[in-house]
C-alpha cells in the first residue's frame, strides 16, 4: 500500500505544481504525462496488493490444516480489499484534476492552431 501512497504524493504534488502553472500563463503538458501514468499504475497496484492477499489467505488456510479455524483467512482477505480500495481511490482522486489541466492544455493548442491559420 505504500507504493500507492508515494505515487498519489507524487501526483498531487505535480498537478499543484501544473496548477500554479497554469495560473501564472503557463499552459504546456510536461509533467501530465507522469501523472497519466501513475493514474494508470495505481489500479493495477492495487489488484497486485489483491493477489498477494489472496495468496496470503491461501497459505494460511493450507498451515492450518483442513480442520483450520476460517477466520485465518480473515487477514489475507483484508489485505486484497484494502489495496483494490486503495488503488481505485489513489487513481480517482487524481484523475479528475488532471483531466481539467489536460483539457485546458488541449484547449490552449487549439486556439493557438486556430491563431496560425
Amino acid at each position: 500500500m505504500w507504493p500507492i501512497l508515494a505515487l498519489s504524493v507524487l501526483g498531487l504534488t505535480i498537478l499543484i505544481w501544473k496548477a500554479f502553472e497554469f495560473r501564472s500563463g503557463k499552459r504546456n503538458a510536461k509533467g501530465l504525462g507522469i501523472v497519466s501514468t501513475i493514474i494508470t499504475a495505481e489500479p493495477m497496484l492495487g489488484i497486485l496488493g489483491t493477489v498477494t492477499g489472496i495468496m496470503q489467505t491461501f497459505s494460511a488456510l493450507n498451515a492450518s490444516g483442513a480442520s483450520g479455524n476460517p477466520l485465518v483467512a480473515t487477514a489475507g482477505i483484508g489485505e486484497a480489499l484494502i489495496t483494490t480500495a486503495a488503488g481505485l481511490i489513489a487513481s480517482l482522486i487524481l484523475l479528475f484534476p488532471y483531466n481539467a489541466l489536460d483539457s485546458m492544455v488541449d484547449g490552449e493548442e487549439a486556439s493557438d492552431t486556430a491563431k496560425k491559420d
